[in-house]
């Protein structure tokens, strides 16, 4: 199947005839799609379909069948730490260590990823962790980890995001603001995609879905 995303602006990442096998079940095959400046995608479907995978392939973190993944219509095997330096990838699990503080989680993470860390208290002020930047992370909720891990988004100057799940244990502020944060980097010439079992309030014009479906074989 072919997915063409807003073919007036010059794809981002795009993917073509991409098939992924897992334990000898093809989970989808043959799948192109690109994505622009300015696209918000949610892949779509039930546990199961590949929707992990796909996101594990577009980031470059596995490795599909048969097909390619590019950036900006280079081959992203042939330029690997380009796409990273234009990428933000976040997994289903936060990547949070529970013998480091919310503050030393987040500045890890971004000094990991050579981001700026000269405002991390602010960043966490904006998702809603003022008061528990001292706090341990074994101290702290789901919750709570998951917006240390989302507090990366207020640095990078990535214009690809790829988000898994980032809706997970947030409460219904915290996913309105995430929605808010998703279309302003949208506007500002990058894009965003996700996997999510949460009803957004996107207007349907805005967002864009990729649809996976469970197959048996």
């Amino acid at each position: 199947m072919s997915l063409i995303l807003s073919e007036q602006l010059a794809p981002l990442i795009s993917a073509k005839q991409l098939t992924c096998i897992r334990e000898d079940r093809i989970l989808f095959e043959q799948l192109s799609l690109t994505i622009c400046a300015g696209d918000i995608i949610q892949v779509e479907g039930p546990n199961g379909a590949g929707k992990t995978s796909l996101l594990r392939i577009l980031a470059g973190l596995s490795q599909p069948f048969e097909g390619e993944v590019y950036f900006q219509d280079q081959a992203i095997t042939h330029c690997r730490e380009l796409f990273h330096q234009n990428l933000l990838y976040l997994g289903h699990l936060p990547g949070v260590k529970g013998e480091m503080s919310a503050i030393e989680n987040l500045t890890f993470n971004l000094a990991l990823h050579g981001l700026e860390t000269d405002q991390v208290e602010d960043d966490l002020a904006q998702v809603n962790l003022l008061g528990f930047e001292d706090s341990l992370a074994s101290h702290l909720s789901a919750g709570q980890h998951r917006r240390i891990a989302l507090a990366r988004l207020l640095n990078t100057k990535a214009p690809i995001w790829i988000l898994d799940e980032p809706f997970t244990a947030i409460d219904k502020q915290g996913v309105q603001n995430l929605e808010q944060l998703f279309l302003d980097h949208a506007e500002q010439g990058g894009c965003v995609i996700l996997t999510t079992h949460q009803d957004l309030t996107l207007a349907a014009k805005r967002m864009k879905k990729i649809s996976l479906t469970y197959r048996l074989y």
